[in-house]
Parts: structure tokens; sequence; C-alpha cells
């Protein structure tokens, strides 16, 4: 499918593919979901939403989409499972090789397989940050390595690093796979006010985030196919955006599993102010954009995962 428009409505000279820095692949597919259909819309409603957006950022005093943000055809190949990764794979790796940064919005979590797979195979020692409510590691369900229950296996098992932040569902049979180092429950991040730093310790120097939006809790986030109880926040949300973005260095990214739901514009909203959020994050000229580290917390009964209880 040929998109005509540009991004969230910027000028042309913007959205031009040999000036543009960043790529927007949308991909329409959601053929492996088990719950509530609809993430195949999901691009089309993000992009209707962005159309909406505030270009200009008050946060970061920036206005990204002169950085230049290239809207390449809308990958709808739906053939199978297996077909849809290795178009998406393919289109990733073409757009890597043009020194564009690269980021994805679908459509359900199994898009992503193919986009991690290209980014890792393309930087080395890479870290793959997946913000998620689901842990996604089964090795195959119903019958395919690529489906939405396995977006994450292939990088457990190839991607040099995997930390994966607000899991609060999962099959036991995904026991054996996750590295529990690097796994952030949402209950235990609910008692650890030292989180953010310590996901970011495990992180090496270049990232790449997966992000299922049915991490974020559904009292703001309600259209997704899997909704789950106990998610992040707005603002937290940002925050450890903001820390990854100036910390380390994102590659690339994707947003998944928007699901719309019809008579509301909230959760489409939210993901297309979330998406520029997170690109005016990575390009922001200004270094003061992020607050000062808080001073340190006297409370010695909040418990931390991975600092001394003492």
């Amino acid at each position: 499918m040929n998109n005509k428009k540009t991004f969230g409505g910027i000028p042309e000279e913007y959205g031009q593919l040999a000036k543009a820095k960043i790529v927007l692949i949308p991909v329409t597919y959601d053929g492996t979901s088990t719950y509530q259909k609809g993430a195949d819309k999901g691009p089309d409603a993000f992009l209707d939403a962005a159309e909406n957006l505030e270009l200009y950022d008050i946060e970061t005093d920036s206005e990204v989409y002169k950085e230049g943000i290239y809207l390449a055809d809308t990958i709808t190949e739906d053939a199978s499972p297996e077909a849809v990764y290795q178009t998406v794979y393919n289109k990733t790796k073409e757009y890597i090789a043009k020194n564009k940064f690269v980021t994805l919005f679908g459509g359900e979590h199994s898009i992503s397989i193919g986009a991690i797979k290209a980014h890792y195979e393309h930087y080395d020692n890479l870290t793959i940050v997946q913000i998620d409510a689901h842990a996604d590691l089964r090795k195959s369900y119903q019958g395919s390595p690529y489906n939405h229950a396995c977006a994450l296996y292939d990088a457990s098992q190839n991607a040099d690093n995997l930390i994966q932040i607000g899991i609060r569902s999962m099959d036991k049979s995904e026991k054996t796979v996750m590295d529990y180092d690097k796994v952030f429950f949402a209950h235990e991040m609910l008692l650890n006010v030292d989180w953010m730093e310590d996901a970011i310790d495990f992180m090496t120097d270049d990232v790449y985030i997966t992000f299922d939006l049915d991490a974020l809790d559904p009292s703001i986030f309600p259209g997704t196919g899997t909704p789950e109880p106990g998610g992040l926040m707005w603002y937290e949300t940002l925050e450890f955006i903001q820390k990854i973005m100036k910390e380390r260095n994102v590659v690339g990214f994707d947003l998944v599993e928007l699901c719309p739901i019809e008579g509301t514009k909230v959760s489409e909203f939210l993901a297309a102010k979330l998406y520029y959020k997170m690109l005016s994050y990575k390009f922001a000229v200004n270094d003061e954009i992020i607050d000062e580290e808080d001073e340190e917390d006297d409370n010695t009964n909040k418990i931390a995962k991975f600092k001394s209880k003492e």
C-alpha cells in the first residue's frame, strides 16, 4: 500500500526519503492474535491520530519532524506468519543499510521478530528492551515460531542481551527460557524505586526498543487486544524512555498492538503522542531535558530488587 500522505501532515520537504533521518514502516498484520482482533487497523488509526498532534514538543523545546520522517509504504503482507516475518526483516534491513533510524508501527507483536533480527544482525552487542505485559517467549505457538506469543523468543536465543520490562502475564513454560535477573515484573517494580536505573545498568551501549502498548495500564490505554491490569502509567513511561535515550544509543524501535475501539480516539492518540515523544527524546539537542537525578531516598523500608536491603 502506497502512503501518499506524510506522517502527521508534516511538510513534504521533511517527508522525503533522501533527506529524512527517520523511517516509519506501518505493518497491518493481525494474523496470529488470539483474543481481541483489530491490530491490523492500528496503523491507519495511529496515522490519522498523528495528523492531530502538535508538532512542537514543549518538554524538549524541539520540532523533531524537521529531522525528517519518511513514511514508508505500508507492509500489508498477510499470507502467513513466516511471510510477514520475512517481509518485515527484508524491509527493515533495507532502510538500516541506508543509514536510517528505523521505526515500525504494527500490527500485532509478531511483526517485531523480523525488525529485531535485522537490528541485532547489524549492531554488535545490541540490547533488546522489551516493554510489555506479556513475556512472549514461547518457542512456537499454534504451529509457528512467528506467532505473537513468540515475539521475543528469537531475541532471547540470538540477540546479545534481552531485558523485559513490565511483565505481568506469562505461561509456565516460558520460565525455562527467561533470564530472571533481567526481567522486571510489574508487581516487583511497584516496590523498587530504582527499577529504571537497575534496568539501564543491564543495557549495553546500543539499544533497540520493542514496545507492546499493552504494557500500559488499561486505564490510560484500553485499545489493545489483551489488556492487562497493573500496567505502566504515562509519566513513568516517559521518564524511563527519557533515561534510556540519554544514557544509551537507541538505534531503532517499534510500537505494536494498538487495537482501536469504536467511538473513542484515546488509545490511538496516546500511541501517536508516545511515538513522537520517543523521537523527540532521541533527537533533541537540548541536553538539559532530563531532570537532574533526585536526591537519594532516605526511606530504607522501600525494597529495591537489585540493591542491598540493608
